[in-house]
């Protein structure tokens, strides 16, 4: 989806979270439920806010779980759930390999792989000749792709990832373990117990 009016939309209907959903989705998520509050506030700033970045389309289409082309706040906190320092590793394996598989094939193609390291060098502002691009993805497809068909398969990826768990490094944010601390002013007029 390379166009969209906005990234994150609310529903009118819902205006606040109710308890009952929060409570659910802190049984379902790594979250507590005041930082499903604060991810509430959070969400609610982001909402309308418009990219043009390849990459940030790919995570949008990644949290759209319901394919609609608006995230509602669900999907929110349980897409983001997955960069919680307490997620699973293997959630954060299986993630990561779907925002690599650009198209959606069940692969990690060539293509694929060199598409997601320029993103990733355009991302931190750096710059690689096409030599070294195309030697990065070399030798990153002759590690994984032990299988020698020329693309990496989810196994593939995840004995890739557990001998470079570098690899989904970013797929932890730290300030989620307790957003509350992180982003304080969302919690002074919370509703919700714990």
């Amino acid at each position: 989806m390379r166009a969209f009016l906005s990234c994150f939309s609310l529903k009118k209907n819902k205006q606040n979270p109710q308890y009952q959903e929060a409570i659910i989705l802190a049984s379902e998520t790594s979250f507590t439920i005041n930082e499903i509050k604060a991810l509430y506030d959070l969400f609610k700033k982001l909402s309308n806010c418009i990219y043009d970045d390849s990459l940030i389309h790919k995570v949008f289409d990644l949290f759209d779980v319901k394919g609609n082309g608006v995230i509602e706040f669900e999907e929110f906190v349980r897409s983001l759930s997955i960069f919680h320092p307490n997620a699973p590793k293997e959630d954060k394996i299986t993630f990561a390999f779907r925002l690599y598989d650009l198209r959606q094939t069940g692969y990690i193609e060539h293509e694929e792989l060199k598409e997601m390291v320029l993103a990733i060098l355009t991302e931190s502002e750096l710059t690689l000749s096409d030599e070294e691009v195309e030697s990065i993805v070399n030798k990153t497809m002759m590690e994984a792709d032990s299988k020698g068909d020329g693309k990496i398969d989810q196994e593939e990826w995840k004995e890739l990832v557990e001998k470079n768990p570098a690899l989904i490094k970013n797929m932890t944010l730290p300030y989620l373990k307790d957003i509350t601390l992180a982003f304080p002013s969302f919690i002074l007029n919370t509703d919700f117990e714990e």
